[in-house]
């Protein structure tokens, strides 16, 4: 599986009061969260954001409160892949979860520019980097994680695989 988007990047300490602000944690409709999301730095990004656009971030991404509604927003708007050089973890947990690709690269962050395109080829590995073609690794998740990421998170990992039966 192969995901292509633009970069957009955001610094250190994005905390989930950043990506989703608590006024709007009644609402668990991943549509409407996402055009809420980054509103207190970006307001409208959603509105700018394609289908398979890649946040690259600095660190501690996802930091504050535990609310799953984070990553919801940010996959509501079309991300793709949040990548950043270190993670709180129960954002990053929140994020496998509900079935958002979340990578740390801490020197990607260097590498790439806000508006840059990149290539993501999860079966393989590796990032490219569509102006310079440089490669870089990326981390690899267990089968079993990649295939509750692909289904579009633990629920509907386990609806299609448990609920089945």
């Amino acid at each position: 599986m192969k995901i292509q988007g633009k970069v957009w990047k955001f610094g250190n300490d994005i905390d989930t009061d950043v990506i989703i602000p608590a006024r709007y944690l009644s609402i668990s409709d991943p549509k409407i969260l996402a055009q809420h999301c980054m509103e207190p730095i970006r307001p409208h990004f959603s509105n700018f954001v394609k289908n398979g656009d890649i946040i690259v971030a600095g660190e501690n991404f996802g930091c504050g409160s535990s609310r799953e509604h984070a990553p919801l927003a940010i996959k509501g708007c079309g991300i793709s892949v949040v990548i950043a050089k270190s993670f709180a973890r129960i954002f990053f947990r929140n994020a496998l979860n509900i079935g958002l690709w979340v990578f740390e690269m801490p020197e990607l962050y260097n590498l790439v520019e806000e508006g840059d395109t990149i290539v993501i080829d999860l079966k393989k590995g590796f990032i490219e980097h569509c102006i310079t073609k440089k490669r870089y690794p990326t981390p690899q998740y267990p089968a079993f994680l990649q295939q509750i990421i692909n289904s579009g998170g633990l629920i509907s990992y386990l609806l299609k695989n448990i609920g089945e039966k």
